[in-house]
């Protein structure tokens, strides 16, 4: 938030995630988990409008709801560098930077690569440039990496250890009183 300057930044969880097996959390405890690893973080805030939309949740839309609330506003869209190795995959993803910015977040693993031609055309370095225009514009952010995966994590639960320290406490008594991700 502080590099890219931004107004606020929106967890939006997914109902029905198309690149993966469902959660299997409801949508109703997601968003419980999700409000309470917020909680009284200034400028964070849960959108539930993807776990009110029937069928898929395809960031195209999200992003035209968004689009449609915000109008004008500069939208910044936050993906990993793993996602957008696989990001022309995506349903319409040629509107997706359409309608907003895509800043890439490095993480764990190898770099993206060879940006392909729409990538190039699209790239900045000046974060600045992003509050000047709705969207449109790609920009690479270095973030301090930390190797925590969600995978592992409900794997790690669902074995009887511990996440003491990957998610917040508020998050881990939920999920242990809910019993979500025990066998």
């Amino acid at each position: 938030m502080q590099q890219l300057a931004l107004a606020e930044l929106r967890f939006i969880p997914a109902a029905a995630p198309p690149h993966r097996p469902p959660p299997v959390a409801s949508p109703g405890q997601r968003l419980a988990m999700l409000e309470l690893a917020i909680h009284g973080l200034p400028g964070l805030h849960s959108d539930e409008r993807e776990l009110k939309r029937a069928g898929p949740s395809y960031t195209v839309d999200t992003l035209e709801s968004l689009r449609a609330e915000f109008e004008d506003t500069p939208l910044c869209l936050l993906i990993g560098a793993d996602q957008f190795r696989s990001f022309e995959t995506w349903h319409r993803w040629q509107q997706i930077v359409e309608l907003a910015h895509l800043v890439v977040l490095s993480r764990p693993g190898p770099p993206p690569g060879a940006l392909p031609a729409w990538a190039r055309a699209r790239e900045c370095t000046d974060f600045h440039a992003l509050h000047t225009a709705p969207g449109g514009r790609l920009a690479f952010l270095g973030v301090s990496p930390q190797d925590i995966s969600a995978t592992r994590i409900r794997a790690a639960l669902a074995r009887g250890e511990t996440a003491r320290g990957l998610l917040p406490e508020a998050v881990l008594e939920y999920i242990g009183t809910n019993r979500i991700y025990a066998r």
